[in-house]
């Protein structure tokens, strides 16, 4: 599976709950906090939802 490093770029002050709650699923707190993980459906699906907040890069490994 495809590993990818998301980068949190945005503050999530006056976005919706739902968003919030997607970026602490995330593990994404603080901006500029990074997490890597593995690209599954329910990860890109997390990603899109909050797409303008995060930036996404693959690793290669």
């Amino acid at each position: 599976m495809a590993k990818v490093k998301i980068t949190k770029i945005k503050s999530s002050i006056g976005r919706p709950e739902r968003q919030r709650l997607t970026l602490k699923a995330l593990k994404l707190n603080k901006i500029n906090s990074s997490v890597c993980l593995e690209f599954t459906n329910q990860i890109q699906g997390m990603v899109r939802k909050v797409s303008h907040l995060v930036t996404v890069e693959n690793i290669n490994t």
